[in-house]
């Protein structure tokens, strides 16, 4: 079997060591103490990738990582609070790194395509990121507020 850096657990494996890197210089948390804590979202992303190729339809693998993650940290799953105790020693800013490491990759071989849109994505890009901030401000504002925090 010939693994290559299009596969995804290859990838999914050099951002977990990655983001062990960045968990101890950013954050200064031991790779020992994160890695049981890292294993675990390996493991859900794994299985998240594997889900998505065998049901029907066309959902992408966040769907199904997203949800694996949120039940197996539910207080009523049996080992709930021990899962969210060991990935709460991964800390989730660290996974940024290599993520947009990554996605900046990505876009780097597609930038024939990047340069055809010029100004308009740069633009699109804009807004989005903008309304995003906007409305994150605003939810954040009425959760704040409804819960007498300002």
């Amino acid at each position: 079997m010939k693994l290559s850096l299009k596969d995804p657990v290859v990838i999914t494996v050099i951002v977990a060591i990655l983001t062990l890197v960045g968990n101890f210089v950013g954050y200064k948390i031991d790779p020992i103490t994160a890695f049981p804590g890292m294993l675990i979202l390996f493991l859900i992303v794994i299985v998240g990738m594997w889900i998505t190729k065998i049901m029907p339809g066309n959902l992408p693998a966040v769907v199904y990582v997203s949800l694996l993650g949120i039940i197996l940290t539910m207080p009523w799953f049996p080992l709930g609070e021990k899962v969210a105790e060991l990935t709460s020693q991964v800390n989730f800013l660290a996974l940024t790194t290599p993520i947009l490491g990554y996605a900046g990759i990505s876009l780097g071989k597609d930038l024939d395509s990047f340069k055809k849109n010029g100004l308009r994505i740069v633009v699109v890009a804009i807004f989005v990121f903008v309304g995003t901030y906007l409305g994150s401000a605003v939810i954040a504002h009425t959760v704040l507020k409804l819960t007498g925090q300002i």
